[in-house]
């Protein structure tokens, strides 16, 4: 039987993940385990719409292993809750691709949160903010911070430094297009860009700010933003090539069995799968090859399987596949 401490790898032996990819061979994986991409037409999705999120937070705690996720920002939110040793974001649109690099190279460009909140926005970082500053009024600080040409241009340059000069990725004009764009929507839009890249103010449709500050039942933010320390654990698996972005669909025959035989073959679990609400949209055949896709990775029984509103243990959700 398996120890309990030993929770990452196979039985009696220890997780292989290595403690960071050089830069060839973490844009090699993302070529290797990512499929041709897809679409998704209703809306661009830069900023996911799932305020919520913090209730299931609340009840995640570290468990090493691998962690694979959908979408944008949420996931880094997830991600600092349960400490990964790797982390892999999947999406069939080479959209969230792009945005998962410029968050990227802004993490890596970014000392700290007040850094990386300026960089993203393209606000000079107002004085007074540091480690112990509140994500709440680190964002209210901002408020009365207007953006700046001067700054976007800034950032823009030191993030295609960053990618195409220090990384040496070998980004095509396409990408780096899409990363403008991108980082343009939220020089434009500011802290109150949302799911639809727009100022909007439904509820439904929470702003930047709204998810950063988002709370659970017991009032504490959750959020990558909510501390310095989880902003820093997620920096530090971008700044070691361990965040991954994959081009690939969760009901297609390629992306997640890929990733399911990296890991297995570094001796690594898979502690989390984050699906968010990508299930409403695959059809009965694409559902039944999503649960073959979760059946085929090197995943406990007690890991974590999350949707938009639900978690549940993926040998929960196997069960209910059948």
């Amino acid at each position: 039987m398996c120890g309990a401490a030993i929770v990452a790898g196979a039985c009696g032996r220890r997780s292989t993940i290595p403690y960071s990819l050089g830069d060839r061979d973490y844009w090699q994986l993302i070529e290797s385990l990512s499929e041709p991409p897809g679409s998704f037409a209703l809306s661009d999705n830069i900023v996911s719409n799932e305020p919520r999120y913090a209730e299931a937070i609340k009840w995640l705690s570290p468990r090493g292993g691998v962690y694979i996720g959908v979408g944008p920002e949420q996931n880094f939110s997830y991600i600092a809750a349960l400490d990964p040793e790797a982390a892999f974001i999947v999406d069939i649109r080479r959209e969230n691709l792009d945005l998962h690099l410029l968050y990227k190279a802004l993490f890596e460009l970014s000392a700290d949160r007040a850094d990386f909140v300026s960089r993203l926005f393209s606000r000079p970082r107002p004085p007074g903010l540091d480690a112990d500053t509140g994500v709440d009024a680190l964002f209210e600080a901002f408020d009365r911070i207007a953006p700046a040409a001067s700054e976007y241009d800034r950032n823009l340059a030191l993030v295609r430094e960053r990618l195409l000069s220090t990384r040496g990725l070998p980004l095509p004009q396409a990408d780096l297009d899409r990363i403008e764009l991108i980082l343009r929507v939220f020089f434009t839009a500011g802290p109150q860009v949302d799911y639809y890249g727009s100022n909007s103010v439904e509820a439904v449709r929470p702003s930047y700010r709204q998810l950063m500050t988002a709370r659970d039942f017991t009032g504490t933010s959750q959020s990558f933003l909510a501390s310095e320390h989880r902003f820093q654990l997620v920096k530090a698996l971008h700044t070691r090539n361990l965040i991954v972005p994959v081009v690939g669909d969760f009901g297609g025959p390629r992306a997640f069995r890929a990733i399911g035989d990296y890991v297995r073959q570094h001796l690594a679990r898979v502690q989390a799968v984050y699906a968010s609400n990508v299930a409403v949209y695959l059809s009965a055949q694409q559902g039944v090859a999503f649960c073959h896709n979760l059946a085929s990775l090197p995943a406990p029984p007690g890991s974590w399987f999350l949707e938009m509103n639900r978690m549940r243990t993926m040998g929960d959700k196997l069960r209910a596949c059948r």
